[in-house]
């Protein structure tokens, strides 16, 4: 006899549109800086910014919260971006030598970003076939000024133009290197081609005028009008780049020797062999030798190749003042913010001077003495030492915001005009006020917090704490190096904050928590060091108390094997306003610290590692409790994360005995022609077919092997939490702390605290209360006590400050702890099971983050749920009810592929979250249909005319700029690659963009996904539409005139 067990369908009309009004999952903004940029933009009548990166993203940036995004459909680094200077329009080229079109666009009041067309040089002039990449291959563009021809040079030498924004190629106007050669002189041609278009340079007080650079040296005047050439310039030395005077009088040379030529522009049919001024700036040794000037030369390169060819420096040179701009990472390009009027001498008056580099944005203010650099109030690097762990704080109180902020206000003077002072300032934020303080602070490898302000779009720092200067270490001497660097020529100065060494990895935050009403902070670290801090307004020097805890309790047959504690400086510290510490407990062994929980009420902080738990009372400074948890084969534990004598010979061991316990119980499952096999066959088929509409199957649970005790590593403490709940009676509730292993072992501990008034008098207590041990020793995430109405309990002081409704102290509590195969609720005292969900068996997904979240409805606002939210190993996001565990949505968050984005993901209060989609850039997400943190921007432009018809949806990406500056710049050139054949047609197609919402998940657990096959599908979608685009550009006008 077969039996099948049906369950009702759990959508009620009601439920679905409380489900609606409560839950939307969308990728909102990425905060942080760009991962692998590779070109600049700037647009100075928009005053924004444009940055592509390799992977194909276009990126743009004006005031604080006016941000545009936009991806190419090809994977392919953008090599250059140009903007059509006020009209909304952005030239993208890839170095697959393909060059995209972007607009500006209005939609509903705000402004977007989308691809239009895309373009691609003919083998010649009336041919549609593509060119040898050698010959096409696009080195340069130039849009006129006036916004309705694109000049292109080649590598071979020529030069294209084209009609914008149409992308239409004017055959009649294009310029090739015989007419050039033709006025070259036979001792300076010998035969040779002129080389690659290095540079093109509009003249400055006359359009029809062309400065075109070759890669050999010579540098033409062309009139497009005449077509002849005006002037020549027989250059010696392989060109780099072009740069114009303001007056057009002279024009600024850039060669592969390290120096650069000023000429001057004589009249018509002129050649010049000599410059007015040839200087090599780090040739000569004296600053002396400079030509007295009073306009600014700003260059990238130019260094000594022996000597110094692996620095990476800009440097600034006014009159006899140089500056050597020393970064820590490659200069991609660079451009300067001028002030809107010109000064009589002729020459520009720049404001400042915004350099990109592979890893930060660096701005230099040149107007106020000594060029110091602005502080960006977004674009911040997160990375500027590897980010090690996160945590976020939802709801900080004004005081205490205002504290942190003046706090670094006083580390770094200038942060509080930042944005008054921050150049890049176009467009208009049209998101609302952030109704609440949100707080994101990261823990860094060289044992620095950094809190950031995730109140709105942009991510702004604040503060950065350090607790190197506590220890020991080997910091000291880079304060030596950059003395002595001060008298050396060149003049370098370091700038900019990446630095991604680390003194000593000991140092690694790897855990932070934060007591938003008493200001109180905890933070661990990589050598077993835990610091109690809190925050003092005033400078202070003391000494830090320092405390030791045991956590082997003197077991024997165990020898730690890894790195040594951190050495605490002796005596008195200096410490600056801000969090300082006040006590340091050094965990013995000193493995990295794995779980942290702070109560302040009652003036406790527990902390796990590897080997065990402890529990301290930071206002006595006196241990209350050490628990060794490690199982008598965990030797791995004891070996430490940076240790280098883990046994092969051991790994070897574990994996042919998981191997064994594999083959040992599929044998012992049933033959495939024993009748019970038949019996789950005919199963299998029934569930597969579609069922009555009002009822559904319950899912087919896998099945889940036990883990072995003896696994290694199975001692590590995962999670701490503190509760005032039901333990030892249901009379009787009290100060309470729980902690859960990796071997899914769960201690809970009744404390005895004492009442505020005697805290200095009795010390605080601790006596086991119940161990609960997991079926299937799967390890605890996480712990928490809902109260009787099934809320979770409230923080520390919130309800003594009216923060938040009083438990329900009446009813039964109730546990929930998540591990990670499953949710189980427990009854309290009793601690018998209450309802669970049964993730991996249902889902075939383990538990890696979790986190209670209130979500509030769009309907009404005062209707909030309490639900659990679950990041899997496979990036999916699950919602589920609670107290009843009924999965509500499930999402498609992070790629299952991306191990460390997973890993840091971290959840917010209100249904937000972050997770690194690389080193340097947050992905923020929203799980609430209300709350949600999404750039809303206006950016005005004009233009001629209304081209809004010709601009179909395309999807979003990253891009790439190169800019040109009033000194020198030199700009990237594309990498080598095969051009694909195109047309001045549309881009086909719509991919979505990175911040798009995915209502509809894919279902990731098939053979075959439509993702997969999503490019083939659109296949002769695309050959149709570009069909039709291609016959409307031939009847389309050869230009269209934009202002």
């Amino acid at each position: 006899m077969m039996k099948f067990r049906f369950r009702r369908q759990g959508a009620e009309p009601h439920r679905e549109r409380l489900r609606h009004d409560l839950f939307a999952f969308s990728k909102t903004v990425e905060h942080g800086f760009p991962s692998q940029p590779s070109a600049l933009a700037y647009d100075p009548r928009l005053r924004v910014m444009a940055i592509g990166t390799k992977a194909g993203a276009v990126k743009l940036y004006g005031a604080p919260g006016v941000e545009l995004t936009g991806l190419h459909k090809e994977t392919a680094t953008v090599t250059q971006l140009h903007f059509l200077a006020g009209q909304g329009w952005l030239l993208s080229l890839l170095d697959d030598n393909s060059l995209h079109l972007w607009e500006i666009y209005q939609k509903e009041g705000c402004s977007h970003l989308e691809e239009t067309r895309s373009f691609g040089l003919p083998a010649r002039p009336g041919s549609g076939a593509v060119c040898s990449p050698s010959i096409t291959r696009v080195t340069v563009i130039l849009p006129m000024s006036s916004g309705t021809v694109a000049c292109l040079g080649t590598e071979g030498g020529a030069v294209y133009f084209l009609a914008l924004p149409a992308l239409v190629l004017l055959e009649d106007k294009t310029l090739f290197q015989d007419e050039i050669l033709q006025s070259v002189p036979d001792d300076y041609r010998c035969g040779k081609a002129l080389g690659p278009v290095e540079s093109i340079q509009e003249h400055p007080q006359d359009a029809g005028r062309l400065l075109i650079g070759y890669s050999r040296g010579l540098v033409a005047l062309w009139d497009q009008s005449t077509r002849t050439v005006q002037h020549l310039f027989l250059g010696n030395q392989q060109l780099e780049s072009l740069a114009w005077e303001h007056s057009g009088k002279n024009i600024v040379s850039s060669h592969s020797d390290g120096g650069y030529m000023v000429w001057a522009v004589g009249g018509s049919g002129q050649r010049t062999q000599q410059p007015i001024t040839a200087v090599i700036p780090y040739g000569a040794c004296d600053p002396s030798a400079f030509p007295h000037s009073n306009p600014f030369v700003i260059f990238s390169g130019g260094m000594p190749r022996a000597s110094y060819g692996d620095r990476h420096c800009v440097s600034v040179l006014q009159g006899r003042i140089l500056a050597t701009l020393e970064f820590t990472s490659r200069v991609i390009d660079f451009f300067t913010v001028q002030d809107p009027e010109v000064p009589e001498g002729g020459f520009e008056n720049p404001r400042a001077l915004v350099v990109l580099v592979e890893e930060e944005l660096v701005v230099i203010d040149l107007q106020t003495p000594g060029w110091p650099t602005i502080p960006a109030p977004y674009l911040a690097p997160l990375h500027s030492s590897a980010i090690t762990c996160s945590y976020h704080i939802s709801n900080v109180p004004l005081k205490l915001w205002e504290r942190i902020v003046s706090a670094g206000e006083q580390q770094s003077p200038r942060l509080s005009s930042a944005v008054s002072a921050w150049p890049i300032n176009g467009g208009k934020n049209l998101a609302q006020e952030p109704t609440q303080r949100g707080l994101l602070l990261t823990g860094h490898e060289d044992g620095t917090v950094r809190f950031w302000d995730a109140s709105g779009v942009s991510l702004k720092p604040l503060y950065k704490l350090g607790t190197a200067n506590i220890f020991q270490t080997d910091c000291e001497h880079n304060d030596s190096l950059n003395q002595a660097g001060e008298e050396e020529w060149p003049p370098f100065r370091k700038v900019g904050c990446f630095d991604p060494y680390s003194d000593d990895p000991r140092l690694g935050i790897q855990k932070i928590t934060l007591c938003k009403y008493t200001s109180k902070m905890v933070v661990a670290g990589t050598a077993g060091q835990v610091l109690v801090m809190e925050l003092n307004d005033d400078k202070s020097e003391h000494a830090v108390s320092v405390a030791t805890v045991d956590l082997l309790q003197d077991r024997e047959g165990f020898t730690w094997k890894g790195h040594d504690r951190l050495a605490p400086r002796n005596g008195p510290i200096a410490f600056a306003p801000g969090f300082q510490p006040s006590v340091l407990v050094q965990c013995v062994p000193p493995a990295a610290v794995t779980a942290i929980t702070l109560h302040s009420e009652w003036n406790l902080v527990a902390f796990g590692t590897s080997h065990g738990f402890g529990l301290f009372d930071y206002h006595r400074r006196n241990p209350v409790l050490a628990r060794c948890t490690l199982h008598p084969n965990d030797s791995l534990a004891m070996e430490g994360p940076l240790s280098r004598v883990k046994s092969l010979k051991k790994s070897l061991r574990q994996s042919f005995r998981r191997i064994r316990k594999s083959r040992v119980s599929g044998k012992k499952r049933l033959n495939a022609g024993s009748p019970s096999s038949k019996v789950q066959e005919a199963n299998a088929q029934l569930a597969e077919q579609a069922g009555p509409p009002e009822v559904e199957m319950t899912p087919v649970q896998r099945r889940i092997e036990p883990r072995s005790a003896d696994d290694s590593l199975s001692g590590v403490v995962r999670c701490l939490y503190f509760a005032d709940t039901f333990l030892r009676d249901a009379a009787h509730h009290g100060p309470t702390m729980w902690a859960g292993t990796n071997s899914g072992s769960v201690f809970a501990y009744a404390l005895e605290v004492p009442s505020q008034e005697k805290f200095s008098e009795r010390a605080v207590e601790a006596v086991l209360g119940k161990e609960i041990q997991l079926m299937h020793r799967a390890p605890v995430v996480a712990i928490a006590v809902l109260d009787g109405r099934g809320n979770p309990l409230p923080e520390p002081y919130e309800v003594s400050r009216d923060l938040a409704k009083a438990p329900d102290m009446q009813g039964s509590h109730s546990m929930l702890i998540s591990s990670e195969e499953q949710f189980k609720v427990f009854t309290l005292p009793k601690v018998s099971a209450k309802t669970k969900f049964k993730l991996t068996a249902h889902e075939g997904c383990r538990v890696r983050k979790v986190a209670l979240v209130s979500l509030a409805s769009t309907a009404a606002e005062e209707r909030v749920e309490n639900c659990l939210a679950c990041l899997t190993n496979l990036g999916d996001i699950h919602i589920f009810t609670v107290p009843a565990l009924r999965p509500q949505v499930h999402y498609s968050c992070i790629r299952k592929e991306d191990i460390s984005g997973i890993a840091s993901c971290v959840f917010t209060k209100h249904g937000q979250g972050f997770y690194l989609i690389s080193p340097s850039e947050f992905e923020r997400f929203s799980l609430s249909a209300r709350n949600v943190t999404e750039p809303l921007c206006c950016l005005e432009v004009s233009r001629l005319q209304d081209t809004s018809s010709v601009t179909p949806k395309v999807q979003q990406a990253n891009g790439t700029h190169v800019p040109h500056s009033s000194g020198i710049s030199i700009p990237p050139h594309g990498s080598p690659g095969s051009p694909e054949e195109r047309q001045a047609t549309f881009s086909p197609g719509s991919v979505d963009s990175p911040n798009s919402s995915m209502e509809n998940p894919l279902d990731t657990t098939g053979d075959i996904t439509v993702e997969e096959v999503k490019d083939f599908l659109a296949s002769s979608e695309e050959v149709e539409r570009n069909m039709r685009n291609a016959s409307e550009d031939e009847v389309r006008p050869a230009g269209i005139f934009i202002k």
